[in-house]
């Protein structure tokens, strides 16, 4: 009896263990997703002050967040042909020295914080772009050259130059907000191309302004697969205008998903200034915020969740990432897939 019992509860605590381990990775296909950019320190650049951004790894600990882009690799071709990053008070060229010849900062001190996060079963990618970015290309064949790069630099491949060390990034995000699209879909191509065949998935995801179609990134929006896309509702059609049908146009982007996007289960997310400082407008309070998402997800099957700007503001207004968090995962039906994977994931 006693063994009978014994080994009833040890398959009880397998299927639990097996639930959570599920819990934690990584799902694109729900609707509770919580994504936060890091590495500008928004808060310290809003109130004069080198802290308010923490370690990457200090907002892994818990599971209030999902995805975590990393801001920015602003531009294309600096030094040495080769892109420049920059990640404020965490890694920066003038902080911790560059690669020889190159604009590329020495972050493997980071590496650890990554693969911290990504066995906590966030995705860690790396956000392209930013407001003053230098991020266009004059051809196909340069752009299918700068995501070679990218993918040794970042991704799968390999590189005495990666600044991240061993950390291998689960994807990418455009946050493209000058030129155009312009030769995109061959850089994205590319990094498919590169990714087929890998037993890791990769994400793609982009960051439009809410006013449709984007001007900067409207063009690769509809000629390639995305996983989700962040878009900013900080414009005149933000969440300050929810409440007016002529200016909030989230069923705009919902018809795009269903109609137009080359995936048509890309997740939209809401994407929302994460205090009042965060932005120039844009910003609603946290239960606002949750009303929103809540009404949303009942209307739109393409709701992923909330995108959020930045962590280091999130943080310091009373953990609003995780007041957002609370509210989306309440009534939430999503459930979590087995495999954890996307029929879009860069794979």
């Amino acid at each position: 009896m006693f063994s009978l019992v014994r080994s009833h509860v040890f398959v009880q605590l397998a299927v639990l263990a097996t639930g959570f381990l599920q819990v934690q990775a990584f799902d694109n296909s729900r609707s509770d997703n919580l994504a936060i950019y890091y590495g500008q320190n928004s808060y310290g650049a809003t109130h004069s002050t080198s802290s308010g951004q923490n370690s990457l790894a200090s907002y892994c600990s818990d599971d209030t967040v999902n995805a975590i882009p990393i801001a920015f690799l602003s531009d294309f071709f600096s030094t040495g042909g080769l892109p420049a990053l920059d990640v404020s008070s965490t890694c920066s060229v003038s902080a911790n020295g560059a690669f020889s010849g190159t604009a590329l900062p020495n972050c493997q001190s980071m590496a650890d914080d990554i693969k911290t996060c990504q066995a906590n079963g966030k995705i860690i990618t790396l956000s392209l772009g930013g407001a003053t970015g230098s991020t266009s290309f004059s051809s196909d064949s340069q752009a299918q050259q700068f995501a070679d790069t990218i993918w040794n630099l970042f991704l799968g491949g390999t590189s005495d130059t990666r600044p991240f060390g061993t950390a291998v990034l689960d994807g990418l995000d455009l946050d493209i907000e000058s030129g155009t699209s312009d030769h995109y879909a061959a850089f994205v191509n590319r990094i498919r191309s590169n990714a087929s065949g890998s037993s890791k998935k990769y994400y793609l995801t982009a960051a439009p302004q809410c006013v449709y179609p984007d001007a900067h990134v409207g063009t690769v929006l509809d000629a390639v697969a995305f996983d989700a896309v962040y878009v900013q509702y900080n414009n005149y059609c933000g969440l300050q205008n929810y409440d007016n049908s002529n200016a909030w146009n989230y069923d705009t982007w919902d018809n795009w998903a269903k109609n137009t996007a080359v995936n048509k289960d890309v997740k939209i997310y809401i994407g929302a200034p994460a205090s009042s400082t965060a932005a120039g407008s844009g910003y609603v309070d946290a239960a606002t915020l949750g009303k929103i998402a809540q009404e949303t997800r009942s209307k739109y099957d393409s709701f992923g969740g909330i995108m959020l700007w930045d962590m280091s503001q999130a943080y310091a207004n009373n953990r609003f990432d995780q007041q957002i968090k609370n509210a989306i995962s309440t009534g939430s039906s999503a459930k979590r897939s087995v495999d954890n994977s996307t029929a879009e994931a860069l794979t």
